[in-house]
């Protein structure tokens, strides 16, 4: 399995890329019908940001430690870190994505107007925009690093493509919470 994953890396990369890419924007855009997920009380649907932001903030952490880990050679508990940091960002994207199919789309910003054409759009546009590019560029790390063993992993493009990852990840993480501040604390 390991070899076959290592001979397709790109392929799977692209193809896991469009499939979770689809989800998100058929999500986004009310294409996914509400009858498809289970209906939730009104006070689950409004804990789910607050736990995102917790889940984000605990990401910007397991990430920051596992790019710590890794310069100073510490292989296990950076994949350690790194395996969280997925496991976050999956359950960060379930609930966004469960609370987005229920709500149909995105919820509208609350604060004037200026603030939303000025502060909060430019922050989005590049959060999502950090998150979209985000995302082949952590399954293709993830990749390798299933299908290398440790001692082959930096002759890959592995360290490139991770160190870029983990930098986009952790400015997308930090504007997310940024606009989640703006919609639930600010305003």
């Amino acid at each position: 399995m390991q070899q076959q994953v290592r001979e397709h890396v790109p392929a799977l990369t692209g193809v896991l890329t469009a499939i979770s890419l689809a989800l998100v924007f058929s999500a986004a855009l009310g294409y996914v019908p509400r009858t498809l997920v289970p209906a939730a009380p009104e006070w689950v649907v409004r804990a789910i940001p607050h736990a995102n932001a917790l889940i984000s903030l605990s990401a910007i952490g397991t990430i920051s430690l596992g790019w710590y880990w890794i310069r100073r050679g510490r292989v296990r508990t950076h994949r350690l870190a790194m395996v969280a940091s997925t496991g976050l960002f999956a359950g960060f994207l379930a609930l966004y994505l469960y609370r987005l199919v229920l709500l149909g789309g995105p919820e509208p910003f609350p604060g004037p107007e200026t603030v939303y054409q000025f502060v909060y759009l430019p922050l989005l546009g590049i959060h999502i925009l950090l998150a979209v590019v985000c995302i082949p560029l952590v399954y293709y790390a993830l990749l390798l690093a299933v299908s290398y063993p440790v001692g082959e992993l930096g002759r890959t493009r592995h360290p490139t493509v991770g160190r870029i990852a983990a930098s986009l990840w952790l400015v997308s993480f930090s504007l997310g919470i940024v606009v989640y501040t703006l919609l639930h604390v600010v305003y």
